[in-house]
């Protein structure tokens, strides 16, 4: 394996992760790595790229749990032909 084999990626915060296709089995394996481990591999002509996790993930969340209750509702919500105009209604209610 050659470092044109491996991939990193640095989050925003610097924490990383680098990532090789297995030689016997073709899957994808992702391994977390300190940010020495990530400095040394990008030294060594790793190819990087950094992201950021979406902003959902820091918004405060409320309310109770999502129910099986309510995924089946949903479910059938969006089986219906007019799903869009009944949950648009049911946003301008609030």
């Amino acid at each position: 394996m050659t470092t044109a084999d491996v991939w990193v990626k640095v989050r925003d915060d610097e924490s990383g992760t680098y990532s090789f296709r297995c030689p016997l089995c073709q899957s994808v394996v992702t391994k977390h790595a300190e940010p020495h481990i990530v400095e040394l591999l990008v030294s060594s002509g790793v190819r990087w790229s950094s992201w950021r996790p979406p902003a959902e993930l820091e918004e405060r969340r409320g309310g109770p749990p999502i129910s099986y209750d309510d995924l089946i509702d949903f479910h059938d919500l969006l089986s219906s032909a007019d799903w869009f105009q009944r949950l648009t209604a049911l946003n301008d209610r609030r």
